[in-house]
């Protein structure tokens, strides 16, 4: 009997939404001296960030395409094609690096000297065929470029949880759950190849959030629904994460020395870990994406305002935007380290413009979407 292939899931426009937000925050946060990218975003507030969603919202759509395709042509045929997504994805991370060393170089050499060096581009500046060798494993990671890696590793990854999930079901997480546990009992990590550098997401860490999404994601393809709000512990797990959110945000205003007592001073690594996605910012994230999926619709009618819609098609080109966003984040921290007298007043505009530029790329990709193919049939 053959197996019942879901339809194409209709675009969700929240989910585009999101990423888009998401974007502009990780721009406004890599804006080093930027008052806004410093406190005008959730992730001073709370545990974790924007770069835990973006992970875990990737694992979420490719987890459902993968699923879908697998059930339509078959595994074999669906896991290439993940895996050529995976090779465009490689590609595009080293042309990023290309394009980022070339730029902090020539700052270095004519208006901010040393930038290359502070970015920790010494070693490609000093060994250059071996720091090209070191990049192309995405294990050698200056500034920013820690980032697109850990998607490249996870979706290298997913064809072989997919198939663990169609056989399994939800207890195929027990391994990337072993594996995260690793991290944190046994000192499991990610190394880096050179010296004195580091890696800005653990893959071994990192892959719970990403297979986590893909399971929700498969989830959703299958059910019409990722997760079970109706069920009668939902509310209890709403409350925990409501729970969650506010420890976060007492534990930050403890951090800031708002709170009396300054008492969590000296754990802020076992709570605020990053690179290791310490266990109160994993859960953290996932309790943030509960609460989203729970009370934000799929859709309603200010998403289709024009200031929602531009956010909404920068989530849709997000890698391209993304990508866009490093290079003007860095522009913008110069900006701003030339005229740190005036941070007040050229802050709003510089984030401001870098949001509209990125809103106008994204535009752009989108109608060169829309006409090509009419050119290609005229």
């Amino acid at each position: 009997m053959s197996p019942i292939i879901p339809a194409r899931p209709a675009r969700d426009t929240r989910l585009d939404f999101i990423r888009g937000y998401l974007q502009l925050t990780i721009f406004a946060s890599h804006t080093v001296g930027s008052f806004i990218g410093g406190w005008l975003i959730f992730g001073p507030w709370g545990l974790s960030d924007s770069s835990e969603q973006f992970v875990f919202l990737s694992g979420f759509t490719l987890g459902s395409v993968i699923a879908r395709k697998s059930l339509r042509d078959g595994w074999p045929t669906a896991a290439p094609d993940i895996w050529r997504r995976t090779w465009r994805l490689y590609k595009v991370q080293l042309l990023v690096a290309f394009l980022y060393f070339a730029m902090v170089a020539l700052a270095g050499a004519t208006i901010l000297p040393g930038e290359a060096q502070r970015d920790g581009w010494s070693f490609l500046l000093s060994h250059p065929i071996a720091g090209l060798a070191a990049l192309a494993t995405t294990l050698y990671q200056p500034e920013f470029m820690g980032i697109l890696p850990i998607f490249i590793w996870c979706m290298l990854l997913l064809p072989g949880f997919a198939w663990m999930l169609a056989r399994w079901g939800g207890r195929a997480l027990l391994l990337p759950i072993a594996v995260y546990a690793a991290v944190h009992l046994f000192g499991l990590h990610t190394p880096a190849i050179v010296p004195n550098t580091g890696i800005a997401f653990d893959l071994f860490a990192w892959q719970i959030l990403y297979m986590s999404g893909a399971w929700l994601g498969r989830r959703a393809l299958l059910n019409g629904r990722a997760l079970p709000f109706d069920a009668p512990w939902a509310k209890y797990a709403t409350a925990a994460a409501i729970a969650m959110l506010s420890f976060g945000l007492a534990v930050r205003l403890d951090w800031y020395g708002v709170l009396p007592g300054h008492l969590l001073a000296h754990e802020s690594t076992l709570i605020f870990g990053k690179e290791q996605l310490a266990v109160p910012r994993l859960l953290h994230a996932l309790a943030l994406a509960w609460l989203i999926a729970r009370f934000v619709p799929r859709e309603s009618a200010w998403m289709h305002t024009a200031w929602a819609a531009a956010i909404g098609r920068v989530g849709r080109y997000s890698l391209e935007t993304f990508c866009l966003g490093l290079f003007l984040s860095w522009a913008a921290s110069a900006v701003l380290h030339f005229h740190s007298g005036h941070l007040a007043e050229l802050d709003l505009p510089l984030i401001a413009a870098g949001c509209v530029a990125m809103a106008l790329f994204a535009r752009f990709l989108d109608r060169k979407r829309t006409i090509l193919p009419q050119v290609q049939t005229a």
